[in-house]
């Protein structure tokens, strides 16, 4: 379709959202949000899937009466799957990838996981491998597997909830699961292994539909009978897919939110390093891309301590001239410095100042610069998500990459990226802002500022 409006359902680690995007310049025209909470348990802690459901059947209903819907895009966060019983409910909850269950038997899925080499995959702790968490999964309840007649991965989860068909997708399965082979475009040997031949479904590309709503959907949501809804994508490809369309390589992405994840596209060859979370993503076109990411703004709210004054000029230049570094990593286990513990130097500003707030976005800032020279960044950064209306993060990251950073317009790339799946090229991409690197004293200071939290930071994990 190449004009209408689009209902993207977002599903973020903190937040469910629901934006309804047009796509004549992909405006978001209207958001609702809810927050992603995870419920304790039994079996293990869960998404709040049902909750969701109501949320977005009210949801669309306010949005279709209110504006109008054409379609369903969906877009989540990577690591989940839903195992699906024969009736179509789930046979279990949709895990928490932060549950730390899968660690208990880490050894003997070691033992039968693909080596780096084939699936692009890092070990990751926690159940950030869905195939880690599905191994688990398996072990800890005897009868799941009997009960379990499909597994989908995230995206395709509210898919099915939508459409009654049951799906993955190749950005999700490529997104650190370890069932993937980037490089051929198939299941992983892990899936035989786990004996999952027939139980996950099978893999499509984001942009192929699914099929229209259920006619119990469109009548609970109040959609138009026949609403296409797309089979989806993970969040981090749906912010890369507009600059795909936009952008000539080399060039990076930057997905902001709960992680910063950075993509380069047509940039240097490097050897990646699964130590240091770096792997390989699967593109919106089923190619490979290498990526690195840290939990970044999971870390800029504990280290900032809650809501803070904006930086000014003045502040920032006194946080620089005392050298007040906050070093890697305030959460520990990934990133480009997973063994390393947070700690301050030159003095920790108080909770709640604007010197803290320029501090943490100085940090957040080289943290990025640290993830994109590990992917070999090339050419100008684009920068998506709520770190784009971070002016001192702009302006260290141009600095510390000697790159343009360019923030396109809109809240969210994520949502926008997930409806430009129905448009295809024909949609132009906001040119937004650009912070250049800054020249003269300021940049100097800033770049001064970068080889000292460099030096000691340290160059490996």
């Amino acid at each position: 379709m190449s004009a209408g409006r689009v209902a993207v359902i977002d599903i973020g680690k903190t937040n469910a959202k629901l934006a309804l995007v047009d796509l004549a310049d992909l405006r978001e025209v209207a958001v609702l949000t809810r927050p992603n909470r995870v419920l304790p348990g039994p079996p293990w802690p869960h998404f709040d899937v049902e909750g969701h459901w109501a949320f977005l059947l009210e949801g669309l209903r306010a949005l279709h009466r209110a504006h109008g819907i054409d379609a369903i895009s969906v877009t989540t966060h990577g690591a989940a799957a839903a195992l699906i019983a024969a009736d179509g409910r789930l046979a279990a909850p949709v895990l928490d990838y932060e549950h730390p269950g899968p660690e208990a038997v880490s050894a003997a899925y070691d033992a039968i996981r693909p080596p780096f080499a084939e699936t692009g995959s890092p070990r990751l702790p926690l159940g950030l491998n869905l195939g880690a968490q599905l191994h688990w999964q398996f072990l800890t309840d005897p009868g799941l597997r009997d009960r379990t007649a499909a597994i989908v991965t995230y995206p395709q989860f509210w898919g099915l909830r939508l459409t009654g068909v049951a799906a993955t997708d190749v950005t999700s399965l490529g997104c650190h699961t370890d069932l993937w082979n980037p490089n051929e475009g198939r299941f992983s040997g892990l899936v035989g292994r786990l004996g999952l031949e027939g139980l996950l479904a099978p893999p499509r590309r984001p942009a192929e539909v699914l099929g229209p709503v259920l006619p119990e959907v469109a009548a609970a949501a109040g959609l138009a009978p026949g609403t296409p809804v797309l089979c989806g994508i993970h969040d981090s490809n749906a912010s890369l897919l507009p600059h795909l369309h936009a952008h000539a390589p080399p060039f990076s992405v930057v997905s902001t939110g709960t992680w910063v994840v950075s993509m380069a596209v047509g940039g240097r060859p490097v050897a990646l390093d699964p130590a240091r979370d770096t792997l390989i993503n699967v593109n919106a076109f089923g190619a490979a891309v290498p990526s690195a990411r840290f939990m970044g703004g999971r870390e800029h709210d504990l280290a900032t301590g809650g809501a803070a004054p904006e930086p000014d000029a003045a502040d920032l230049a006194a946080v620089l001239e005392a050298g007040v570094m906050l070093l890697p990593s305030v959460v520990a286990g990934s990133g480009p410095f997973p063994a390393r513990r947070a700690r301050w130097a030159g003095g920790e500003p108080a909770p709640g100042t604007a010197a803290r707030a320029a501090a943490v976005a100085l940090y957040l800032a080289l943290m990025t610069e640290r993830c994109l020279d590990l992917i070999g960044h090339a050419g100008p950064v684009i920068l998506e998500g709520p770190f784009a209306a971070n002016r001192v993060y702009r302006m260290m990251l141009a600095a510390a990459t000697g790159a343009p950073v360019i923030a396109p317009g809109g809240t969210t790339g994520t949502s926008q990226g997930a409806a430009l799946l129905f448009a295809g090229a024909g949609v132009a991409v906001p040119a937004g802002e650009r912070t250049e690197p800054p020249d003269g004293a300021a940049g100097a200071r800033l770049l001064r500022y970068a080889r000292a939290w460099r030096e000691a930071a340290g160059g490996s994990a």
